[in-house]
């Protein structure tokens, strides 16, 4: 399991390097002083898992997390208690206290180790006004356009990420997603019914309740994937 270490502090980075050699199924594949060297590396290297210090000069680790398009399975490091609470708020694997003692770690990688085994799903981080969020992409129902930015609808919440329908629907898994109309993208994993309705489109009844109308454009795709 590829990791990079992300932290401004060189004796913390030796320190976690010096922990993960008893693990030999981690592989350090990088690490970085900063956000804008992080982003670079997360992009070229890929890692599994990153160990990301929240509070760095600059961009906070909160910051870099945003403006990545996937996101890693995240062990959040820090030296500040009022951290570790918002580090629960967005769910992270787990957080570690400064200085980082051996026994905390080893659990931390044993849950590291039991997440990548079984999730391997793409996930972003939003933010979204005072609240913070890892969305995996598979719990993703539907997505609106809410003029520069979409929302989207996941589990029992729904959250604004600054993006445009348009751009969205380049990133996305097309065997997933699928654009319905102008406003509306939807996760066709989360389809209970499609249904011809008298003026030749379709209607698409969600498992979880709604029904959204496709447009005559995407009606004739839908008609044509052999779903009606």
């Amino acid at each position: 399991m590829r990791v990079v270490i992300i932290d401004d502090e060189r004796a913390a980075r030796d320190e976690l390097k010096r922990l993960l050699e008893n693990y030999r199924d981690f592989e350090i594949a990088g690490e970085a002083r900063n956000a804008d060297e992080a982003k670079a590396m997360i992009q070229t290297l890929q890692p599994d898992l990153i160990f990301l210090d929240i509070q760095m000069p600059g961009k906070t680790g909160f910051d870099l997390l945003e403006s990545l398009e996937k996101v890693p399975q995240v062990i959040f490091i820090t030296a500040f208690d009022h951290y570790a609470v918002k580090a629960f708020e967005v769910s992270a694997l787990d957080y570690l206290m400064k200085p980082v003692r051996d026994e905390r770690f080893e659990k931390a990688i044993t849950q590291a180790r039991a997440k990548l085994a079984t999730h391997k799903d793409e996930q972003i981080f939003v933010k979204d006004r005072h609240q913070y969020h890892f969305i995996a992409w598979r719990d993703v129902y539907l997505i609106e356009s809410m003029d520069n930015y979409a929302r989207l609808y996941f589990k029992d919440k729904n959250v604004f990420l600054k993006s445009s329908l348009n751009e969205l629907e380049k990133k996305l898994n097309g065997d997933t997603f699928l654009r319905i109309n102008r406003a509306q993208i939807i996760n066709i994993d989360f389809v209970d019914k499609i249904s011809a309705m008298q003026n030749g489109q379709v209607k698409l009844t969600l498992k979880t309740g709604g029904e959204y109308e496709a447009s005559a454009r995407r009606s004739v795709k839908i008609k044509n994937m052999g779903r009606v």
